[in-house]
Parts: C-alpha cells; structure tokens; sequence
C-alpha cells in the first residue's frame, strides 16, 4: 500500500470533499456526545481489500473511534462476513461511513475481478498483471488491491519503464526508430517495452532488442506463433480487451504475462454496507 503519509493526505482531500464545512443531517439529528456500535459487513461474495485504508478514515477523523478489525485483506467474503467493529462518538462514525465503505466497496472490487481472473490464468504459468488505466488519485491503491486479488502490478507510471505505444511508433518513424531513440535514452536500470499488431512488428522488436514485446489486439493463434518466434528471448505480454471470455485462450498461446485494464478501469464494487446496533 502507498506511503501512510500519501495515503493520509488523499483521505483528508476525500474528506473535506465529502464534509466540507459539515455534515449538517448528522449535525442535526446527533446529539453531541452520543456513542454508537457499528458493523461493517459483506452483503456479496468476494476478496477483501482496503481494511486498513478505511480505519484510516475514521482515524482521522476521530482518535477516540475504536476501530476492530475482524478480517484482513485477502479474506474470502461471503454475504454473512462481518469485516470490522467500530465503538465511539457517533457523529464521527456517521460522518465517515460513506468515505470509508466507498473505497473498501471499490478496492473490494478490484481484488475480486483480480482474483476470478488470476484463477483463469494461473493454470498455463500466466501473469495477470494491471495497466495505467485508473481513477485519478486511485493508483496506488488500486494497484495494491490488484496484489490482494493475486495479481501483479505492470508499471506504476510514466516514469519507472518505457512503453512505446502505436502513437509513439508514429511519431518516432517506426518501430526501429524508436526503440533506437529509446535505448539511447534508458539507463541500464530501465525496460524497454514495445507494441506491436504483427509478426512483422514482433521481427522487427527483436532485431531492436526490446525487453517486452507486447501482442497488441492479436488473435489467439497469432500470439501463439509470436510467442514461438520470440522463443523467450524478450518477455511476451498479450493485451487488448482481453476479459473472462477470452483470457484462457490468450494464457493457452504461451505468452508471460496478460494485461487487463477492466481490472480497474470498469470494476464493478462489491456490496459492502455499515449498520449502527445489529445487522440489518
């Protein structure tokens, strides 16, 4: 998970997003100084993640909110799992709740998507890895849930790996080109990967020695005879609307690893609600 410093000052934002000058129902309708109990429960089935990001939440914003954890992240859910416990000032309690189940519904998501998906993989020795393509200011932790699910993390940004994209490859004047530009460009610490739409392109990466060639948008038979012409002598990745439908058939080609956006672009969240006394 990102740094606790990072984490706490996107939670503040969060807050006084949601908050702003003050939740005046909970205001209007609590009286000051009253104590509540409060369940935070699965109403789904499914993979924890964002426990501790939530507790962090009501840290925040009230020290003397005792926060139990009944589960960790990666617990297997299912619609009678109780997550966490929380006892103290109930203003607090009830002025976080949406903040904090908004991510553990949503990271919960990831983890479960994640999770269905690596299972579909795992068995032909592929990794299931995420992209680039996350909420602004959800990154860091979607990308940890992503970890939680079983999967692994692709490049956390722009700065710690070089992709050159179609877009890059027409700009720089062609494959060669820009793998040219690229190695010139990159410390010895740094992957070069590349992609590319056909065997012509996959050719052309090797004699240009990328690190990663990634199978942009190709058929099944298609990775799989790039996957024997590359002969493991760069990292194959397969990408490109790949889902549940489709993923077997691209980890059968032997490619090494998958890269799914929907991970986390297009998840849908897991059903997770907070009740004040019992379970509803």
């Amino acid at each position: 998970m990102m740094n606790i410093l990072g984490l706490d000052e996107k939670i503040k934002g969060w807050l006084q997003e949601d908050v702003g000058s003050g939740d005046i129902t909970t205001l209007a309708t609590v009286p000051e100084g009253a104590s509540a109990h409060a369940i935070i429960h699965a109403k789904d089935t499914g993979v924890l993640a964002g426990v501790d990001v939530a507790q962090r939440v009501f840290a925040l914003l009230e020290p003397d909110i005792q926060f139990n954890k009944v589960l960790e992240d990666g617990a297997e859910l299912t619609p009678t799992s109780v997550i966490a416990t929380l006892d103290g000032p109930a203003r607090a309690i009830l002025t976080g709740e949406r903040l904090a189940l908004n991510l553990l519904q949503h990271l919960s998501g990831v983890a479960t998507r994640t999770h269905k998906l690596a299972a579909i993989a795992a068995p032909y020795g592929a990794k299931l890895v995420d992209t680039r393509k996350t909420t602004p200011g959800l990154r860091l932790l979607d990308k940890y849930a992503v970890k939680v699910g079983g999967g692994a993390n692709h490049r956390l940004g722009l700065y710690d790996a070089i992709l050159i994209k179609d877009n890059h490859i027409q700009v720089a004047g062609g494959i060669t080109a820009a793998l040219g530009r690229a190695r010139a460009y990159a410390s010895h610490m740094t992957k070069i990967e590349i992609e590319v739409e056909d065997l012509a392109g996959v050719e052309e990466a090797l004699a240009g020695k990328a690190d990663v060639i990634m199978l942009d948008n190709m058929a099944p038979e298609l990775m799989a005879e790039a996957a024997r012409l590359i002969d493991h002598r760069a990292v194959v990745e397969a990408s490109g609307g790949i889902d549940e439908t489709t993923l077997a058939a691209a980890a059968k080609s032997g490619v090494d690893v998958i890269s799914v956006g929907a991970l986390t672009h297009s998840v849908k969240a897991l059903d997770i609600s907070m009740d004040i006394g019992e379970i509803k």
